[in-house]
């Protein structure tokens, strides 16, 4: 029979796995350490934030940018990036 007050909380558990990310991210960095995460701790430090600009914010800053004459490669690649 397991004793109730030996159970772990759900709070607990938690704050065991954020201790174990928070002492692999620094492990991570020591030059040379190689420090495994698994997926859930992969998440809980911040791994997968997605913050990439979307299209149009980076059309946008491209906006007013000036194109050198002198590089007819850049040139056709904007060209071609902009009629997509």
């Amino acid at each position: 029979m397991t004793d109730a007050s030996t159970v772990p909380t759900e709070e607990a558990i938690r704050a065991f796995g954020y201790d174990i990310v928070r002492q692999k991210l620094i492990a991570a960095e020591i030059p040379g350490a190689i420090v495994e995460f698994d997926p859930d701790e992969a998440e809980q430090a911040g791994a997968f934030v997605e913050d990439a600009l979307s299209e149009a914010d980076a059309r946008d800053a491209e906006d007013g940018l000036p194109i050198e004459p002198d590089a007819p490669a850049k040139l056709s690649l904007f060209a071609a990036a902009r009629n997509v």
